[in-house]
């Protein structure tokens, strides 16, 4: 199954008067990159967190953000550590003792320092229980959105590779007919120069000339990496990084072809072949 690297789940989950949330976002990338994004209280997730996603994602960047919201009918009465407000005010009074114009600090600004709103703990070993199962519910739903998308971008190169074929077909048709008309032109221009011409030398000058110019080797291995792409298709393992590399030897491909051409036609084709390769490599940037 072909995944794309580009997609987005979340997830969410109850526990203990909590609604805890998870929220999941890939964009393509050359290797397996985390970032995770987690408040102070499920801190003691982040590598297994990052264990649980690097299991089934293999490329891409992935942004993971936990988070929990209280019930409203869960609201408790604040707990304060007290010890931490009074070494609090200690250090402030110290401090305006060397301001002269201080101002003075109120409750509610004292309750935004860290440290000084105290959370009921939950049990540590049932919310790792729980997390896990948020995480692995949203990974999994990343992949089906994964699996979704890279099933558009399978079908939209695999109907790219057989409109190449019919390129190349057309190709094949044409080279002969190209081929001739060179030697004829050829033929009459020497004739035309040397009026009494060594046929045999011409002869095997017209033949290196058309060797030099034939482009059958380069329509042959443009097919068998079409092939190796539709094979590649049908893999269940990552595939991005072969299929690039398949890009770039079908562009130089192309790229010989069109510099051998010496036929409008032919250059039509080229020209098609290359754009048809970057529409693709576009489509492949996006493969896990």
């Amino acid at each position: 199954m072909t995944y794309s690297m580009t997609a987005f789940a979340n997830s969410e989950i109850h526990f203990e008067g909590l609604t805890l949330h998870c929220e999941l976002r890939s964009v393509n990338h050359r290797y397996c990159d985390i970032s995770l994004k987690t408040p102070e209280r499920f801190r003691f997730m982040e590598a297994e967190a990052r264990r649980l996603i690097t299991q089934k994602v293999k490329r891409g960047k992935i942004e993971c953000g936990l988070s929990y919201k209280k019930h409203q009918q869960a609201e408790e009465p604040l707990s304060i550590n007290m010890d931490a407000v009074r070494s609090l005010l200690a250090s402030t009074q110290a401090i305006e003792t060397l301001m002269p114009n201080s101002q003075p600090i109120s409750a509610l600004d004292i309750l935004t320092f860290p440290g000084i709103q105290q959370e009921q703990e939950s049990d540590k070993a049932a919310l790792k229980q729980h997390l896990q199962q948020l995480l692995q519910e949203s990974v999994d739903k990343l992949l089906i959105a994964r699996a979704r998308e890279g099933e558009q971008l399978n079908r939209m190169i695999a109907e790219r590779c057989e409109t190449m074929r019919g390129f190349i077909a057309q190709a094949k048709v044409r080279m002969p007919v190209v081929l001739e008309r060179l030697k004829e032109k050829l033929s009459s221009q020497i004739q035309e120069l040397v009026e009494d011409p060594h046929l045999d030398r011409i002869e095997q000058e017209m033949v290196i000339l058309t060797q030099k110019l034939d482009v059958e080797e380069e329509l042959d291995r443009l097919e068998t990496h079409i092939t190796e792409v539709q094979h590649i298709l049908q893999k269940n393992d990552p595939i991005g990084r072969r299929l690039d590399f398949l890009m770039q030897e079908m562009n130089r491909e192309a790229n010989t072809l069109g510099s051998k051409s010496s036929d409008q036609e032919m250059t039509a084709i080229a020209i098609e072949f290359k754009v048809l390769i970057e529409q693709m490599r576009e489509q492949v940037q996006n493969i896990e």
